[in-house]
């Protein structure tokens, strides 16, 4: 085996025991959890915005962008339900560069996991207890989700983890809502098929233990376009795209059928200044079809304090060293425009 085992890193109970969620935050979290359930059940004529940083890599920039959303959050109570995106773990396409908090707290200094994985529950926890606004992140490593399950609001499984069983199945335990992204490939039948798998009972093998699941209602679609065999970017947020994978997926009769469109990634071909003009174009489309207006649940946006990206030690405040996205201002005032087209 070409391993080396460096530390043995803590069950979830101990780590939960360690930094616990406060009681009186508990009933909160839950009433949330309600919240975005009425919504994905119909029940909620809200609509859904999952918005914030590419990753999550400064506490106190993150945090402090989060407290700009409860601001906006308070003022759009009635048309919208905002989902800060705290993703404390970043995807690499070669496996090489920053991978997320979960791996460096600090993007400056070496891996510390152990430490990584308090730092995000840190994170989460003060996102409830201090803006009341539990998060969304990205189930990138399965097996790692208890750390987090009891303040996540919201999991996404990425276009090239889709397709993988044992995010799956994993996805078919998780009591909040799920999206699941479409491939790279852009195969609608992919993403369908790992909505019907999450939505079902399963028993499988979890961190050591048999452990038998009870099936996910509320997974879902999230469309980020795609990529073809000569690397084009080709979007499916249009009327035409949406209209056809909306009948495809009322076809499969599934539990709670919902669209988040996220507008960056292939969508917007990572020009992250397009995704204010594709979410307006998502919005006339609800509105102009009465099954995209049920079916369209909210949309996944990128945005940080400072528009753009930067490098690993440029050291601006506020500004994503991943993928670059839009700045506070034009995120602010996209979301007054979202909220009144609703």
């Amino acid at each position: 085996m070409n391993i080396k085992f460096i530390k043995q890193i803590p069950t979830s109970a101990k780590i939960i025991e360690q930094i616990p969620l406060p009681e009186d935050i508990k009933k909160h979290k839950q009433q949330r959890d309600t919240d975005i359930k009425n919504i994905f059940e119909g029940k909620d004529d809200r609509f859904i915005i999952i918005v914030g940083p590419c990753s999550a890599d400064n506490e106190d920039s993150v945090c402090e962008y989060i407290g700009r959303l409860a601001k906006v959050q308070d003022r759009v109570s009635k048309q919208l339900l905002i989902i800060p995106r705290i993703y404390t773990n970043k995807p690499r396409t070669t496996g090489e560069g920053y991978k997320g908090m979960v791996h460096q707290p600090d993007p400056s200094e070496k891996t510390d996991l152990y430490e990584g994985i308090k730092a995000i529950r840190r994170l989460h926890i003060k996102a409830l207890c201090e803006f009341g606004m539990a998060a969304a992140d990205e189930m990138l490593y399965p097996e790692n989700y208890t750390y987090l399950a009891d303040v996540l609001a919201y999991n996404a499984i990425g276009a090239r983890s889709v397709e993988n069983q044992q995010h799956r199945l994993t996805a078919s335990g998780v009591a909040t809502p799920v999206g699941m992204k479409n491939p790279t490939s852009g195969d609608f039948s992919v993403m369908l098929n790992a909505i019907k798998a999450a939505q079902i009972e399963h028993n499988y093998i979890y961190n050591g233990w048999e452990v038998q699941t009870a099936g996910n209602d509320y997974a879902h679609a999230i469309l980020r376009g795609a990529i073809d065999i000569n690397g084009r970017n080709i979007p499916n947020y249009h009327y035409e795209d949406l209209i056809h994978f909306a009948r495809e997926y009322d076809k499969r009769n599934m539990k709670n059928p919902a669209i988040i469109v996220d507008t960056n990634h292939a969508n917007s071909g990572k020009l992250f200044y397009e995704q204010p003009r594709i979410a307006k174009e998502v919005m006339y489309s609800r509105n102009y079809d009465d099954t995209l207006k049920r079916m369209i649940k909210g949309l996944m946006i990128e945005s940080y304090l400072v528009e753009g990206s930067q490098n690993i030690g440029d050291n601006i405040y506020g500004k994503s060293i991943t993928d670059a996205c839009l700045g506070w201002d034009e995120t602010e005032r996209l979301l007054y425009s979202i909220a009144e087209s609703i």
